[in-house]
């Protein structure tokens, strides 16, 4: 009977990006690492992890993912495949996480309306306090408190 902590252990784990033949990185299981994306380009990226065991097993996993190291990119009055004619207003706006020592409050948000389903609702409040007040005020209900 062999003893299981003599056993060698062969398993390997190894990390590709994307579509390369040579893995970034090989591991012996458990194992944690970082990612580092600051050296990927943006964009969309897929991890695939080969495993094998220590019976030579082989298994697969492909993790896609999304890179976004970049200033976040917003355009407000164009949207993707849009049909436009004539005169078209665009709004660009770009900003990002590089200032660690101050916040600049102009020009880090984007200027937007103020949703509809917001509007609607503070009508439905302000209906239902009128309704309210004129169903059941009273005047001997009203007690002051002096």
């Amino acid at each position: 009977m062999k003893d299981s902590h003599n056993i060698e252990d062969n398993r390997i784990i190894k990390v590709f990006l994307d579509e390369e033949v040579q893995p970034f990185a090989e591991f012996a299981p458990p194992v944690k690492f970082v990612l580092d994306t600051t050296k990927i380009p943006d964009g969309k990226h897929q991890l695939k992890i080969v495993a094998k065991s220590s019976n030579q097993v082989e298994g697969v996993k492909l993790i896609p993912f999304e890179v976004k190291n970049g200033p976040e990119i917003s355009v407000i009055g164009l949207k993707e495949n849009e049909v436009i004619d004539t005169q078209t207003s665009i709004i660009i706006n770009a900003y990002g996480s590089e200032t660690n020592d101050k916040f600049i409050i102009r020009g880090s948000e984007n200027p937007k309306a103020i949703p509809s389903w917001i509007w609607a609702l503070l009508i439905v409040v302000f209906a239902f306090g009128l309704f309210y007040f004129i169903m059941y005020w009273k005047q001997d209900l009203y007690e002051s408190f002096f």
